[in-house]
């Protein structure tokens, strides 16, 4: 049976299967449905079957999309800061990076609320602009604290092109970029935001399908947090595991190794 912190990591890797992946699903058929409907209505006397009201539901579940996207990588920044902090129990050896730590997740998340309310584009952008800084500054914690030995996040910084925390970003960016968009799109008359759009969000897919990978391929490399001690002691460059030491505290069987980021 799962420990509470255990169970906890599932959350993530959950809402993403559940939620997110068949957003994805719905907003890419309301995409080419939305597109067939253009291309149908620009050629006189042929009559779309495609109802008028696809284009509005498109982004509308769009929106939607963008928005979980970046709440689910928030929500697996989260875990992993957490357990950082009370491991570490930093609430009292330091409590000033906590509240660091809490402003940021506070600030991202309103920034992105009110990134929904904007209309003008200087708010967008200026909305927009803090919740991707947000997003990033939380994934590079230990590098702004200067963290020696493990951080809070585990980033594959020596494999950035197969790592799960850096597709995440990069397809976090590109919703956060297409909600800042959106109305742009509505009013250039050239449709350039609008190719735009098809081709960011084109390589957002391609994102979102290596999450799904990446995803699965983090999760069976995280050990359960009582096997921690031990797998943690294992070369991973040799892929060989020595005999746990006994006499060695818990906590200092840790020190100097990686930890994994809950996917």
């Amino acid at each position: 049976m799962l420990d509470l912190i255990d169970a906890l990591r599932i959350i993530h890797p959950a809402i993403a299967v559940l939620l997110v992946f068949p957003l994805i699903g719905i907003v890419l058929y309301m995409a080419w449905q939305t597109r067939q409907r253009r291309l149908q209505t620009a050629i006189e006397g042929i009559k779309t079957k495609i109802p008028p009201t696809v284009g509005a539901e498109h982004v509308k579940i769009g929106k939607i999309l963008a928005g979980s996207v970046v709440g689910l990588n928030l929500l697996g920044l989260t875990h992993p800061t957490i357990k950082y902090i009370v491991k570490n129990d930093l609430i009292t050896k330091d409590i000033f990076q906590v509240f660091i730590l809490a402003l940021l997740f506070v600030a991202t998340i309103g920034s992105l609320v009110l990134l929904y309310r904007a209309s003008s584009k200087l708010w967008l952008a200026v909305f927009a602009s803090l919740t991707g800084m947000g997003v990033i500054l939380i994934g590079i914690q230990d590098l702004i604290f200067k963290r020696e030995g493990f951080g809070a996040i585990f980033r594959r910084d020596n494999e950035w092109f197969i790592s799960h925390f850096y597709s995440g970003m990069a397809a976090t960016m590109l919703m956060i970029f297409s909600l800042a968009i959106i109305q742009d799109i509505y009013r250039d008359r050239t449709n350039m935001w609008r190719k735009v759009h098809t081709s960011l969000n084109s390589i957002a897919l391609i994102f979102f399908l290596f999450q799904g990978w990446s995803g699965a391929r983090d999760l069976l490399e995280i050990p359960l947090a009582w096997q921690e001690p031990f797998i943690y002691q294992c070369d991973y460059v040799k892929k060989t595991c020595g005999k746990p030491q006994a006499n060695l505290p818990q906590n200092n069987l840790m020190l100097n190794q990686p930890i994994s980021l809950n996917p």
